[in-house]
């Protein structure tokens, strides 16, 4: 409970405080996701490091998490999550000694010179900037006071990492602005901002060291250095990270850790199924949009997949037994569906009909509600309280055998025809796939249905479906506004819709590629400057005129 209340104190402080410079402000905080928590370890102690625990659940919105994360603080459980995550990382980083630099005098006694350099270093990569000398001389007395209490200088370095990473410098995300040299009277992000910015969008982490000596050296705060960083962060492997981080947030993978089937009508869908199911469309992505730089829409007609031998027997495909010497396949194949098989595109993917599905049947509704807001930005109202969903869920009705005459029949409700129209034509020409993602051409003896039109185009199956979503406007510039949210932390349609049109027609002219749109982003004046909220304004006058 100590540990709780003292955090919240210093969240609150930390929010509150400038920057070292008394003309610039903290513009922008947000917390880190759990997937970059285990990046940013992974990144400065070793992927063998294992994080245990619970993160607290994200917060959702206008489609995104990384948008949530600025409107969302820790709770006190929360905390005492974090403080048992952050205990076990430093155990496991101070047992092995080789990630220390330097050894003690005596292990029994305080060593601060050894303790400052091992403190210094990790600080600056879990801080995203160099400690100041107020914080690394009271991490370095902690570590001081705890080895004279434990009678082991290891022990209290433990005790100093512990706190380092429940600290809201790690745990938070802080953006700091300054004037602007070359636009009088405007602010930018700071360099060491600016870093952390550009390395989470990119590479889901806290800056490397190449970067944060450009940030030191001022290189960063150049055109030209700029460039030259953000060109080689693009061109680096580590950008599929950032793409599938990105990816992940959009088409809401998070909610597969709550998803259940009915195992009774689902046999094949396992929690290995649930697992994979995810990982397939993140490998399908950025293989066609990082490593081959493919054209965005091909997501949605492509024929090119990943799969587990788990996945491919809810598919019913055979898998080719390559790679292993006992005559199992790999883990994860390449996989390409025949030219007549009636699957394209990861709207027929498990990843999305499972999802999108009730424990124990599909649900047109909810994937065409699906498609229409993660896929085309397009917000679908909820249904009324007082709305009798029997005729729907009565998957027996010997009257209403497939979910088409089920639906027609519920539809005939006044209330419910809008929202039905524009959503049901769509995740109808999925129903080949169930709601385990497994391939039907009947439901219930009879045949399936999967025509339709999906504004004003026609299609009559899946399929098809997906060329049309290929083709669709409403596709392409829902990917520029959720990339360039992602980017900047808020919703851009809200903020600037001219800097949304120019990506939108660059990333047309350059062919709908991924990597060329985050570099068009992150080289703009709306990534790397900082708006001055009126409160910091005020402080920045006062200070001005001390």
């Amino acid at each position: 409970m100590r540990f709780a209340v003292s955090l919240i104190s210093a969240i609150a402080a930390f929010t509150a405080t400038t920057s070292v410079a008394a003309d610039a402000q903290t513009t922008g905080l947000r917390r880190i996701s759990p997937e970059q928590y285990r990046q940013i370890v992974t990144d400065v102690f070793g992927a063998d490091i294992k994080i245990g625990g619970r993160f607290e659940p994200d917060r959702r919105d206008s489609g995104l998490l990384a948008l949530g994360s600025a409107k969302i603080s820790v709770t006190q459980t929360g905390l005492e999550q974090y403080d048992g995550m952050a205990r076990n990382v430093a155990a496991q980083v101070i047992e092995r000694r080789e990630l220390i630099p330097c050894k003690p005098a005596a292990t029994t006694a305080a060593d601060d010179a050894c303790a400052t350099q091992f403190l210094g270093h990790v600080g600056k990569l879990l801080y995203r900037r160099p400690l100041t000398d107020s914080e690394l001389k009271a991490q370095v007395g902690a570590a001081n006071a705890g080895a004279k209490n434990l009678k082991n200088f290891y022990d209290g370095l433990e005790l100093s990492l512990g706190a380092m990473l429940t600290s809201p410098q790690f745990l938070f995300r802080r953006e700091v602005s300054e004037p602007d040299p070359v636009r009088p009277g405007q602010y930018r992000l700071d360099a060491m901002s600016l870093a952390s910015k550009l390395s989470f969008l990119l590479w889901n982490s806290g800056p490397d060291a190449i970067l944060m000596a450009a940030a030191e050296s001022g290189e960063l705060g150049t055109s030209k250095g700029y460039a030259k960083q953000v060109d080689r962060m693009i061109a680096s492997p580590r950008l599929e990270e950032g793409a599938r981080a990105f990816f992940s947030d959009m088409f809401a993978f998070d909610d597969f850790e709550k998803l259940a089937k009915d195992a009774k009508i689902y046999p094949l869908f396992s929690s290995e199924v649930n697992k994979d199911a995810a990982e397939e469309t993140l490998r399908t992505v950025a293989d066609l949009l990082v490593t081959r730089r493919g054209d965005y829409r091909d997501i949605f007609t492509t024929k090119k997949t990943y799969l587990t031998p788990i996945l491919a027997s809810v598919y019913g495909v055979p898998l080719p037994r390559t790679g292993l010497a006992n005559g199992e396949p790999d883990a994860w194949v390449p996989y390409e569906f025949p030219k007549d098989d009636p699957r394209a595109g990861i709207l027929m993917q498990i990843s999305f009909v499972a999802l999108h599905s009730h424990a124990g049947r599909s649900s047109p509704t909810i994937r065409g509600k699906a498609l229409r807001e993660i896929m085309l930005c397009q917000r679908v109202p909820d249904p009324p309280g007082n709305v009798n969903f029997t005729v729907v869920q009565d998957t027996t009705n010997p009257n209403f055998k497939t979910a088409r005459e089920r639906l027609n029949a519920h539809a005939t409700e006044a209330m419910c025809t809008g929202c039905h129209k524009i959503t049901d034509p769509m995740g109808l020409a999925l129903e080949n796939l169930d709601g385990g993602g497994g391939f039907r051409t009947h439901e219930n003896g009879a045949p399936l249905d999967t025509s339709g039109v999906m504004d004003g185009v026609k299609f009559t199956n899946g399929a098809e479906l997906g060329r049309v979503v290929h083709d669709s406007a409403a596709a392409t510039r829902c990917i520029v506004n959720r990339v360039a949210s992602y980017a900047i932390g808020q919703n851009a349609a809200n903020s600037n819709a001219t800097w949304l049109k120019t990506l939108e027609q660059d990333f047309i002219k350059d062919g709908h590629r991924i990597p060329d749109l985050l570099r068009h982003i992150a080289l703009s004046e709306e990534f790397t400057r900082a708006t001055l909220t009126q409160t910091a304004a005020a402080d920045t006058a006062q200070g001005s005129s001390k």
